[in-house]
């Protein structure tokens, strides 16, 4: 590496620098052109009497200007370079490039390769043999050959996302250079350790090179994820760095399947720190469709961390010991844990009471874990594949109960040995009263949990006193006896409550803590791999099935991966044999992730006493300044050349009402465009959106879509324009005139409602369009489809009209509920007028509404409509077209039939409607039911 940070590459044009002397005196000696005037003759005399005469020489400060463009011009031509390339390489020995091509190296590969190719260019100008290895490569040859040959390696190679194998590398250099040695050993690093003690520098340095150059990137993208834990409220992240020196923030993304980023969380590292934990917090639904974690802005196998079936919905098997769980289902022990435990897993039950043939068909569905509730004794030929299911990574819950206190002592599958017989507390023949829960300890799942208050246990299995008992206890009473404990069996293990699952023996299945002490067992579970076959070892392997590239992206590429062993054998982090991935199949796999856990990225030490000239990568030190030196003088020439004009009096020739003329236009612009003018227009734009937003809320607006067709448009204000003024006339609302919103621009949440007539031949709705309605309706809003075609039937063999075709592309990307026509006993039909039915210009169609799930069992008379209002109403009645008047109050469409009657009924529909969105399920009351019936007797 040079000692001066300044280069020339024609040094002997400097010599022009001498020169400059004589150029100034020439350019002194050199006087400006002299200045021409206008021949009328006042102008002459009066210059006659001026004293300043006209220079013979040029100004100092020109001269000075000149001079500065000519030493530019000179410098420029000599070439300089800021921090030259120092380009000698010793022709004592082959040039040896060792290059690390890790997962380190994805974000700088492209400078790390042109640093290669300078070298190689270099040795092969001097015909020195070149040898290259690549750290993270699975072979090598070593042995020194053409520059050639060395460039078409270079060409082929590439990062991968595995961890450089420096010994291997080292190995297969003294193999091939035992004889010759190196001339110059060049390590290009990525910078990061394999371990505390890396040797690799010392090793090089041992091959004995005449010249050892270590060159390094900026190592600041170095940053890897290295664990993640998916606690009870969020899940936190810890990442690793390799440079230290500043603070840095970070982003941590989490994707699902899709790779669409569905949570994000900060990680922050202060001055000086490697490493940093962050929290990404998420409701326990969302964190079950995390599939991987990355940093945001870095794309490396090492800052993407992958999840696999652990982290996500796990399957549990429920099995009761009681048969008559559907006559009682508030006795029944597995009633309270499908409720504590279905928002989180999915539940599967067996076909059959048979535990002999249920078991074994529950094991083939591979669950995460198994309940047993209550269940005493289990069939001798279950106990075995039970057991080969914890060892794999099940996990046995098991709730005590009548059969299991009854049941005699030994059984493997009972995490600690039970005394025979249940203990009561509380009761008349017992001294001993119902026992509170107790703090539950620093260990185990429910640490950190708050202990339940209220909660009174009054029967209990107890346990054998044992010396590890209380390592097996994770929740006890506050008698210190315990509630639950564990035995870990490989790599799953056996959790028993000495409660009951139901409510008899303690009041702890119905409080949230049941659901809390739940929830976090299961998420400790892990899916199991498949049953092993006939002749398979315990631990059964996975094959590849997804793998991940080194910009972190997976791929179903496998290449030369080899299956993932789950036995002891099970590597910890990525291999060359198992590289970073998922292994297993699409039902189920296991994540390999790059790094070990709780890894730290640090630096590569270098030995005591080790002499190594250290340099960066190419692209980074050398900057030719020759470009900037020729722009810079380019603009000093112009400035001379304007300066020139303006003493030679080119300016001043321009006509005085021109330049006028120019400087109001450009003051003009100015004016036009400053930040004040667009201050003040903005401002006004935003008083004249507040004003129509005042007016929006003032009073009640009904509003129709715009669909783009004037008669369309027209028809509907027209609609709502009639709908307004029998609103008027007959109840106390006093809507303001109707509007019509553009549903890609316009702020809907003002309306109630929004009426929508369909028309198939006006422009369909945008995407975004669509998603704003249905945000619209999230947020509670209701819009009313009419096709006005009297479509009768949503399912009718004939197919839907031009119009329902056209509904039916936009409700598909609506997210809608099911849909059922406006019952007998809705509270439509009764908001203020009893109504049958909801006719338009036409009778035939039903109003459909969100369907009521409540109401479907329900045998009263009159049923509630439930919280809230329908957000979507269909018809094909035209509701428009009956309400339609012109300026004088007339009707401005026909009835079909001709019956004025129907036109009143479709008033009253429309004023039911508008009752209905105002009021909600205020009718629905049963408070109202007594008037109500006594109106429809009448």
């Amino acid at each position: 590496m040079n000692a001066l940070p300044l280069a020339f590459g024609a040094p002997a044009i400097l010599m022009a620098l001498a020169a400059l002397p004589l150029i100034w005196w020439l350019l002194k000696l050199t006087p400006p052109r002299p200045k021409a005037e206008v021949f009328p003759p006042l102008k002459i005399l009066a210059g006659v009497l001026k004293r300043e005469e006209t220079p013979s020489k040029s100004p100092w400060w020109l001269t000075l200007l000149r001079m500065m463009i000519a030493a530019l011009v000179i410098f420029a031509l000599a070439d300089p370079v800021l921090n030259p390339r120092n380009a000698s390489l010793s022709a004592d020995g082959p040039l040896v490039l060792v290059v690390d091509n890790g997962w380190a190296t994805t974000a700088d590969w492209d400078r790390r390769v042109e640093t290669a190719t300078t070298l190689i260019g270099d040795a092969g100008d001097r015909n020195i043999p070149v040898s290259i290895v690549f750290t993270a490569d699975q072979t090598h040859d070593a042995v020194p050959g053409t520059s050639a040959a060395a460039l078409e390696k270079l060409g082929a190679a590439a990062p991968r996302p595995l961890r450089p194998d420096r010994t291997r590398t080292i190995d297969a250099l003294r193999t091939a250079l035992a004889e010759d040695g190196a001339g110059t050993l060049a390590y290009i690093s990525d910078g990061v350790a394999l371990r505390d003690d890396d040797p690799f520098l010392g090793d090089l340095a041992a091959l004995s090179p005449v010249e050892f150059r270590l060159i390094e990137g900026s190592g600041q993208a170095t940053v890897a994820i290295t664990g993640a834990n998916n606690g009870a409220d969020a899940l936190a992240v810890t990442l690793s760095r390799l440079k230290s020196a500043e603070a840095q923030s970070l982003i941590v993304d989490a994707q699902d399947r899709q790779g669409r980023v569905i949570a994000s969380g900060p990680v922050n590292f202060a001055v000086g720190a490697t490493e940093a934990s962050g929290n990404i917090a998420a409701p326990f639904e969302l964190r079950n469709d995390f599939a991987r974690l990355s940093v945001a802005g870095i794309a490396s196998a090492g800052a993407t961390h992958l999840l696999d079936d652990g982290f996500r919905r796990r399957k549990v098997a429920l099995i009761s010991g009681d048969s008559g769980d559907g006559f009682q289902p508030l006795l029944s022990p597995l009633y309270y844990i499908e409720r504590a435990l279905g928002p989180y897993a999915d539940l599967v039950k067996p076909g059959m009471t048979d535990l002999a043939v249920s078991i074994p068909e529950i094991l083939k569905q591979n669950p995460s874990a198994i309940v047993l509730a209550d269940v005493g004794r289990l069939p001798a030929d279950v106990y075995e594949p039970i057991e080969r299911w914890i060892a794999r990574g099940g996990t046995l819950i098991r709730f005590a109960g009548a059969r299991l206190a009854a049941a005699p002592s030994g059984d493997p599958l009972v995490p600690v040995i039970l005394r025979q017989g249940e203990r009561a507390l509380g009761g008349a023949l017992s001294w001993a009263e119902p026992q509170p829960l107790a703090d539950f300890p620093s260990f185990g799942p429910f640490a950190g949990m708050p202990r339940a208050d209220g909660i009174l246990v009054k029967r209990q299995v107890l346990a054998e006193p044992t010396p590890d008992l209380a390592e097996r206890t994770w929740a006890s009473l506050a008698d210190g006896t315990p509630l639950v404990t564990v035995k870990e069996s490989g790599a799953g293990r056996v959790v028993l409550f000495h409660i009951s699952a139901e409510a008899t023996w303690s009041d702890l299945p119905i409080s949230g803590s049941f659901v809390e002490m739940l929830r976090r067992i299961v998420q400790l579970t892990r899916v199991g791999a498949a049953e092993a076959q006939p002749g398979q070892a315990t631990a059964p392997t996975l094959a590849p099935y997804r793998l991940l590239t080194d910009r972190g992206a997976l791929t179903a590429d496998a290449g030369n991966a080899r299956p993932l062993d789950l036995g002891p054998a099970r590597p910890e982090a990525a291999t060359f044999d198992n590289p970073p991935g998922l292994y297993g199949t699409e039902d189920g796999f296991v994540a390999l992730n790059l790094l070990p856990p709780e890894a730290t990225i640090r630096p590569i030490p270098s030995p005591a006493g080790l002499t190594v000239a250290r340099e960066p990568m190419a692209g980074t030190e050398a900057k030719p300044l020759k470009p900037s030196l020729l722009i810079t003088a380019f603009l000093l020439l112009v400035t001379d050349s304007l300066v020139v004009l303006f003493m030679g009096g080119a300016f001043s020739r321009i006509p005085r009402r021109a330049a006028t003329t120019a400087t109001m236009a450009v003051f003009a612009a100015l004016l036009l465009f400053s930040p004040v003018s667009q201050r003040q227009s903005e401002a006004a734009d935003a008083k004249r959106g507040d004003e129509q937003i005042l007016g929006r809320l003032d009073n009640t607006h009904l509003a129709y879509v715009v669909t783009g067709e004037s008669d369309v448009d027209r028809l509907s204000e027209q609609g709502l324009a009639g709908l307004t003024d029998f609103l008027t006339y007959r109840t106390t609302l006093e809507p303001a005139p109707p509007v019509g919103v553009d549903i890609a621009k316009d702020e809907l949440s003002f309306y109630p409602i929004i009426f929508w007539p369909i028309s198939a031949s006006a422009p369909m709705p945008s995407a975004a369009a669509i998603s704003r309605i249905d945000a619209y309706m999230r947020a509670g809003g209701t819009v009313l489809f009419d096709t006005r075609d009297q479509f009768s039937s949503l399912g009718d063999d004939a197919g839907p009209s031009v119009n329902g075709e056209r509904l039916q592309a936009i409700l598909a990307n609506i997210d809608i509920p099911p849909l059922e026509p406006v019952p007998s006993d809705h509270v439509l039909t009764r908001s203020f007028y009893l109504l049958n039915g909801f006719p338009g210009r036409y009778n035939g169609s039903p109003l459909w509404v969100e369907a009521r799930q409540e109401a479907q069992s329900s045998s009263s008379g009159v049923a509630s409509s439930g919280d809230g209002v329908t957000p979507i109403m269909i018809t094909a009645n035209d509701l428009l077209g009956a309400w339609a008047i012109d300026t004088n109050g007339a009707s401005v469409m026909p009835m079909v039939p001709a019956d004025e009657l129907q036109r009143e009924m479709s008033f009253r529909s429309g004023v039911n409607i508008m009752m209905y969105m105002l009021t909600g399920n205020y009718k629905a009351d049963q408070v109202h039911v007594p008037a109500l019936l006594e109106r429809l007797g009448q």
